[in-house]
């Protein structure tokens, strides 16, 4: 390879010697004919081989503005479009009646974003020719990447992302080699959370310039946005080794070592069990950056799971809440959420946290969370004889026999006889509450079964045939009837039985 190397170099210099000895009439046929073999392989489309004939005729005719003009085309044909620009601004000084130099320099400032001047290019060549449809397109095209632009700005300013997208969009199909409006659609992508697009215009763009400070800030956002902290710091470093000016990149480089540090220390106040600082910790990492939506999910999260060890129960089922309306698929969240909704017995809320994390990820741990929640649920919803009773779940016999007595001489038809009929209803019904409640809680079995949430009906115990007369008969021992006598005019608490 060295040796054709070589050799080519000394065919090249013999050439340029035997050039030198040329007049100039022969210099500009040779370079016709660099040109004329240039054409045809562009004919081709072998636009690398066109490129090297129309450099052979530069430099044997350096002063020819179409020989510029010719190797511009072929520049853009292969989608080299700062070269382009340079030979189509040789053209036009070498000649600024070249009216294809004027319209290809047009285009190339298009391509590459300049609007502005390529609309100056387009105003020459209709000066020199009025009627150039091409010409009248291609202006066109130029105002309306210029509307774009006004779009994008408004839009950015508004956070509307969504229309600088489109903006950006609409104006690359005209200027497809613009880095700026590439890597302004990139940052808008990242911030709408569409991460992989972001990272793949930006990794186009890095590809042929990996010098691009815009670029590398771009992917150092997509990293921070998804709390990849650490790597995100590198590229927005990098990104301002190469454009020491860049303020987007100093400003996220400093909000991402704020949030790390913040973040961290709560972690640490929070393992330590200082809960109340590790709280006030999340609480200031949560206003460093609204936009990071992925790592303020987690601060959300985390700060609930504070308050839920501050037994601040509402505020950490907001905070989870919150962290969910950020990130939708934060398993975590729904988790800690579902537990302060046990903790709180809001058991239809909890079933249905859990039930979403069982369909994300069906864990032997998240279906036994499940059906604990729906064990809970279920019992809520049947009578809460602990409550009827007025006592704990961690009454003895010996507190359930008392507060029966005390709730059955409370409700008993003959004490509510003088009443009126709604009242009399009323407390009737509370009466067999009363020995429904007794019936279950004062024999283990059934009071086993009910704990554990089982149907007590399933089980053989039909609760709807007891009487509750009977039990109130049996538990004050009377053989047979029983009854209230009072002085009416004495109230409701002074009265004695007499059983007969």
């Amino acid at each position: 390879m060295a040796a054709v190397a070589a050799a080519e170099r000394d065919e090249d210099e013999a050439n340029m010697m035997d050039l030198d000895l040329l007049s100039d009439e022969e210099l500009e046929r040779e370079a016709e004919g660099f040109k004329e073999q240039g054409n045809a392989f562009y004919i081709k489309k072998n636009y690398s081989e066109a490129f090297n004939y129309y450099t052979k005729a530069i430099d044997v005719c350096p002063k020819n503005a179409s020989y510029y003009g010719n190797r511009a085309a072929t520049l853009m044909m292969l989608c080299r479009y700062r070269e382009a620009l340079e030979d189509s601004q040789q053209a036009v000084r070498l000649d600024d009646t070249f009216m294809k130099g004027h319209l290809r320099e047009g285009k190339c400032h298009l391509s590459l974003g300049n609007a502005m001047a390529a609309k100056r290019s387009f105003q020459r060549v209709l000066e020199m020719e009025v009627d150039n449809s091409p010409c009248q397109q291609e202006l066109k095209n130029a105002e309306s990447i210029l509307e774009y632009e006004k779009m994008a700005e408004i839009g950015f300013e508004k956070r509307d992302f969504r229309m600088v997208v489109f903006c950006m969009d609409r104006a690359l199909e005209s200027a497809p080699a613009c880095h700026r409006f590439k890597v302004l659609k990139a940052e808008c992508l990242a911030m709408l959370g569409r991460y992989p697009e972001a990272q793949g215009v930006a990794s186009d763009i890095l590809r042929m310039d990996p010098t691009n400070g815009d670029a590398l800030y771009v992917r150092g956002l997509c990293l921070y946005y998804e709390d990849c902290i650490d790597k995100a710091v590198q590229f927005f470093v990098h990104a301002l080794h190469m454009a020491p000016d860049h303020e987007k990149a100093r400003l996220a480089c400093r909000n991402a070592k704020a949030l790390k540090f913040k973040k961290e220390e709560g972690n640490k106040a929070f393992k330590e069990g200082r809960y109340e600082a590790a709280y006030e910790l999340y609480s200031a990492a949560l206003t460093i950056d609204p936009n990071n939506i992925k790592t303020n999910a987690k601060l959300f999260c985390n700060r609930g799971t504070v308050g839920s060890k501050l037994k601040q129960l509402e505020q950490a089922i907001e905070d989870c809440t919150k962290a969910i309306k950020l990130d939708d698929s934060y398993i975590k969240a729904y988790l800690r959420r579902a537990q302060c909704y046990m903790d709180t017995e809001q058991y239809e809320e909890a079933v249905r946290d859990y039930e979403k994390v069982y369909h994300t990820e069906k864990t032997k741990e998240h279906k036994h969370f499940l059906k604990t929640a729906q064990l809970e649920l279920k019992k809520s919803k049947r009578k809460d004889f602990y409550k009827v009773l007025g006592v704990d779940r961690s009454a003895t016999e010996e507190e359930i026999k008392k507060a029966y007595r005390k709730r059955a001489l409370m409700h008993h038809p003959d004490r509510h006889s003088g009443a009126s009929t709604e009242v009399q209803k009323e407390e009737e019904k509370k009466f067999k509450e009363v020995g429904e409640a007794f019936t279950v809680l004062s024999d283990p079995k059934k009071k086993g079964r009910y704990d554990s949430g089982q149907d007590l009906e399933e089980e053989g115990v039909n609760m709807g045939d007891f009487d509750a007369n009977n039990i109130f008969k049996a538990f004050f021992g009377g053989p047979g009837g029983f009854s209230f006598e009072g002085n009416p005019s004495s109230g409701p608490g002074n009265f004695f039985f007499q059983f007969g």
